[in-house]
């Protein structure tokens, strides 16, 4: 007899607790802004990396897979805007400090493995493959 698996709750997933430190920071870079930066840089880095851990979010609360698969897709697209754009900018303009920089680092790199690994996962359950945890 198979085993039914358990369901891990949003919060529990290092995927989505990943995304919600990466959040943290931005605000705490997005807090210290003067009206001009918010509005010409922090809003736009700020909406980018929130998306992450909402998409993921919403993605994980999906039934199908390829509606999961499909807001996984959004939350890689936001992490690559909000850091490889908005950060990378900011560290560039002074905003980002080379502490916050490294710390932003260490969350990104293993952020966007675990979700391309989400991605494949979700593909394979779908296919018919194991149906992992994510």
């Amino acid at each position: 007899m198979e085993e039914k698996k358990k369901y891990i709750p949003l919060k529990d997933l290092e995927i989505y607790q990943l995304s919600r430190k990466l959040s943290a920071i931005a605000w705490e870079i997005y807090s210290r802004l003067n009206y001009q930066q918010r509005k010409i840089w922090g809003d736009q880095m700020l909406e980018a990396i929130d998306s992450v851990g909402g998409n993921i979010s919403e993605g994980y609360a999906r039934f199908h897979y390829l509606e999961k698969i499909h807001f996984y897709f959004i939350a890689r697209a936001s992490l690559s805007e909000g850091k490889e754009h908005w950060l990378d900018l900011g560290l560039e303009r002074g905003i980002v400090t080379s502490e916050e920089w490294k710390e932003i680092c260490s969350i990104h790199q293993p952020l966007q493995i675990k979700l391309n690994n989400t991605i494949s996962k979700t593909y394979e359950a779908k296919k018919g493959g194991k149906n992992e945890r994510l």
